[in-house]
């Protein structure tokens, strides 16, 4: 047997659209696997039970099948289904790394990207590779249509998850079919602040980065509380605020000493509109782990 740690992520931060991801130190997924003559999975833990255990209609089953490598999967689930914490993505990266070992196929991460990504086109219609591509390599990582490049970044943050949903398709229904020009152009500068700032390590400069007024908006407006939760996580000392993902997960940037206060404040603005949240206080962290049992 196999095992996989793959860790949940973060995509977009915000001014990177479809681009840019990060892995978080937690929560996680963990997949165990074993050889097969054909593909069985069993899921348990949070949101167990929202997830098809059908191969044909879960991500891992649609890796399995494009590694040609039959498994029984066993997945324990760390991230919650819709999150914005990129729970998908975790189990088919976990799924890729672990089937990958099992039958030898002697892929890179790198070559596994896409192979995960196809495994995301169940859940959002297409295969994307923003939430893939972090916990398969770890850290910060830029997806562009022909190549990933990744930093090892190690930048301290907040994701906090309320106890509310907001499915991936929905929440790509509402992104802007065009933008004007004085809105891109903001965008782009803030996404090079942003990546110059992991590539430094600097809590201060990848805060600055994450502004946008294209996308995160019309998302935020589907997390309720939102405002307040971000307003309340600045004040508190965070450096930058942002949807995670599709949400409705908010993720924010700051330094380690200031870790604590923001997660307490972003937890007491989502109780103070009468919804229940968790807050993880992690960082960026390292790509999905193996291990042999």
């Amino acid at each position: 047997m196999l095992t996989v740690r793959a860790p949940a992520t973060s995509a977009n931060l915000g001014s990177g659209f479809d681009v840019f991801g990060v892995a978080l130190g937690a929560p996680a997924d963990v997949v165990r696997v074993e050889r097969a003559s054909e593909t069985t999975i069993s899921v348990t833990g949070v949101g167990s039970q929202y997830i098809p255990e059908d191969p044909e209609k879960n991500t891992v089953g649609a890796v399995a099948d494009a590694l040609d490598a039959p498994a029984h999967i066993r997945i324990d689930k760390g991230v919650r289904p819709s999150s914005g914490l990129g729970s998908s993505a975790a189990s088919a990266a976990g799924a890729a790394v672990a089937l990958n070992a099992l039958y030898d196929r002697g892929l890179s991460r790198e070559e596994l990207v896409p192979i995960a990504a196809e495994g995301e086109a169940l859940v959002s219609g297409e295969a994307h590779a923003d939430n893939v591509a972090p916990s398969l390599l770890g850290g910060f990582t830029i997806v562009t249509r022909d190549d990933v490049t990744q930093v090892d970044a190690s930048i301290p943050v907040v994701a906090c998850l309320p106890e509310t949903t907001v499915s991936t398709r929905d929440a790509r229904e509402v992104v802007p079919d065009r933008a004007g020009i004085e809105d891109v152009v903001d965008t782009v500068g803030h996404a090079a602040t942003l990546a110059v700032g992991m590539a430094k390590n600097d809590p201060a400069i990848v805060g600055r980065g994450m502004d946008d007024e294209i996308v995160t908006p019309e998302r935020a407006a589907l997390i309720d509380g939102y405002d307040r939760v971000r307003d309340a996580a600045l004040e508190a000392g965070a450096t930058g605020v942002t949807v995670s993902g599709a949400g409705p997960g908010v993720l924010a940037v700051c330094r380690r000493s200031s870790r604590r206060a923001v997660a307490s404040a972003m937890l007491d603005a989502f109780d103070a509109v009468g919804i229940e949240s968790r807050a993880y206080q992690t960082h960026v962290g390292e790509s999905a782990r193996l291990y042999r049992e």
